[in-house]
């Protein structure tokens, strides 16, 4: 099956059941003309520069234990807070299991939750209260838990190991990821998983990132002007660039960024009323609630 096909056949399984986390991504050049960026300064930026995801094309080799210690260990390294490491890490090497808990299947998933049970048993423990409840908190933990993740995923590309994030844990019956895996049921929501494993294949080239006017702003925001809009419309429709989920969008659509708002976004429309992380999070205690 060509390596096109693949993907599309990939990415259509994503959205059935609960799919990666799929942001376009657009060439780290600003024009077609613009210079090529020099090579990375240091091994640290260019395990950078080469991170890529795993479109669930994992091999079955297990991730060696002590890789996966080192993995974890630079993981609980990354900043964090008041150094209170507000989540939790919750580890499956159950093929099986992942493949309930996010659609895909691979060698070994690393669940990274925004978590506040641990340090609410804890002050209990010593008799103190404590208020970790609240919207303020969550978005803390959030900040916490996807730095801790991100390190995760360059460690282990460091070490030669591959990894796929996904967010499919929230699609679906969300509370399957509970009952699979025991969470608590108050303080505790998963965020992002990450799968780690060897790939099978490397691809030929790697998509791109925006850098340049609408990313990077300096000294005040600033909005994108009307050629600048059309600049990055027109590098997602450049072939040459790599950034396109398909080809699809060339039988119905002008611009590529057509298609992905109408059909691929069009797909994740929210359900009138309050949805299933809506509902978590008040289950949790982090929404109109107390929890710790």
């Amino acid at each position: 099956m060509p390596k096109t096909d693949t993907r599309r056949r990939l990415l259509q399984r994503g959205i059935q059941l609960g799919g990666f986390l799929a942001v376009p991504a657009v060439a780290e050049a600003q024009t077609a003309a613009a210079p090529r960026r020099p090579a990375p300064a240091n091994e640290t930026l260019k395990v950078i520069e080469s991170l890529r995801t795993i479109h669930g094309d994992f091999t079955e080799a297990r991730v060696p234990d002590d890789k996966l210690d080192t993995i974890l260990d630079a993981a609980v390294r990354a900043a964090n807070a008041s150094n209170m490491q507000s989540y939790s890490i919750v580890v499956s090497r159950e093929p099986d299991k992942i493949m309930k808990l996010t659609g895909y299947r691979g060698p070994c998933l690393l669940l990274f939750c925004a978590d506040h049970t641990r340090i609410a048993d804890v002050a209990r423990r010593l008799g103190r209260p404590f208020n970790g409840a609240g919207m303020d908190s969550f978005v803390t933990s959030s900040t916490n838990t996807i730095l801790a993740a991100q390190t995760a995923a360059i460690a282990a590309k460091s070490l030669g190991i591959g990894s796929m994030f996904t967010n499919g844990i929230h699609r679906g019956d969300m509370e399957r990821v509970w009952d699979l895996l025991g969470l608590p049921q108050q303080s505790c929501v998963p965020l992002i998983a990450l799968i780690l494993g060897f790939p099978k294949s490397e691809p030929p080239y790697r998509t791109g990132r925006l850098r340049g006017p609408g990313i990077v702003h300096y000294e005040r925001y600033q909005r994108l002007d009307e050629k600048q809009m059309d600049e990055i419309i027109r590098q997602h429709d450049d072939p040459s660039q790599h950034l396109a989920l398909n080809d699809d969008w060339r039988k119905s659509y002008k611009h590529y960024l057509d298609w992905f708002y109408a059909d691929w976004l069009g797909r994740f429309k929210p359900a009138p009323g309050e949805g299933p992380m809506f509902r978590r999070l008040k289950k949790s205690g982090y929404i109109d609630g107390q929890s710790g």
